[in-house]
């Protein structure tokens, strides 16, 4: 075989073993930059009350949920009525992050299926998602008492991430 062909096959064979290896991983465990380190400060006027405002200080000394969540999101709807069963046990405060949405559309949207939260906070132009990282909705992210954020979900919660990973890490949590 030809010397010259030799190296564009073995280039091309560590390009396509490279290719392989990346399609099985799993696009919802991309590691966050931000696992381990204090939440992104932020005071957002509430989505019920907008002359109130609500933000990372008033949660000191809890563990809490911060969903990042919008009206015109499909994939909202599909870990939307797991969040409600969520809220209803009160097992963890649940926060809502209306991110880059109309507020009276996040309002009709909450009463059309039901709200969560204990409260929800209004991100209309995405700064706030922007300093916790979101690339996409829903998003949810594992706060500590000190602030600091201990896990991400990618998308939406699902039974299985809730069970095995969100409860257990937020029971540990609350422990300390």
């Amino acid at each position: 075989m030809n010397k010259k062909l030799l190296i564009p096959l073995a280039i091309f064979g560590v390009v396509f073993a490279f290719l392989l290896v990346g399609l099985g991983l799993n696009p919802r465990e991309v590691p966050s930059p931000l696992i381990g380190k204090p939440a992104p400060a932020f005071e957002l006027k509430r989505l019920h009350e907008p002359a109130r405002s609500h933000g990372t200080a008033d949660m000191k000394g809890q563990v809490w949920l911060l969903n990042v969540w919008a009206s015109w999101c499909v994939a909202c709807r599909e870990e939307h009525p797991l969040l409600v069963e969520l809220g209803k046990a009160k097992i963890v405060p649940l926060v809502g992050l209306n991110y880059k949405d109309e507020p009276a559309a996040g309002i009709q949207w909450l009463r059309q299926y039901g709200d969560p939260y204990d409260l929800s906070v209004i991100d209309r132009d995405g700064r706030v998602g922007l300093d916790f990282g979101v690339y996409g909705v829903p998003e949810t992210f594992v706060i500590d008492k000190a602030g600091v954020i201990r896990y991400k979900q990618i998308g939406p919660v699902t039974v299985e991430a809730l069970e095995k990973k969100i409860l257990p890490l937020v029971r540990e949590l609350q422990k300390s």
